[in-house]
């Protein structure tokens, strides 16, 4: 695949990584939406989540360990945050490889789009 965050995982594109193993890259939004905006995604590519399957609960939940274990280190466990995934245009997808916003460090609004 050569969508942009392939592109990030195989190192053609800098980032700020924050966290990274076998499966799973945790980086910086080159355009946050709030003081700590984070991208956590896998390393192999799927477009959307609709594109997952029984075989990848693993994955997803060691995703939201590492998304657990980011909110520590950066301190907002406490204060709060929000976790959100989008899915096709209009749920506002638009890098398709599935990835989720680690959003903290301000208010959080109801509802959010």
């Amino acid at each position: 695949m050569d969508c942009i965050f392939c592109r990030i995982v195989r190192k053609e594109i800098n980032s700020n990584i924050i966290y990274e193993d076998d499966t799973v890259l945790a980086f910086e939004d080159i355009a946050p939406q709030a003081p700590v905006h984070i991208l956590v995604i896998p390393k192999k590519h799927y477009s959307t989540l609709l594109d997952m399957d029984q075989k990848d609960k693993e994955l997803i939940g060691h995703i939201f360990m590492v998304i657990k274990n980011i909110v520590k280190q950066k301190n907002v466990q406490q204060s709060g945050f929000r976790v959100v995934m989008n899915c096709n245009s209009q749920g506002g997808q638009t890098v398709f490889h599935i990835h989720f916003h680690i959003l903290a460090g301000r208010q959080m609004h109801w509802p959010p789009g």
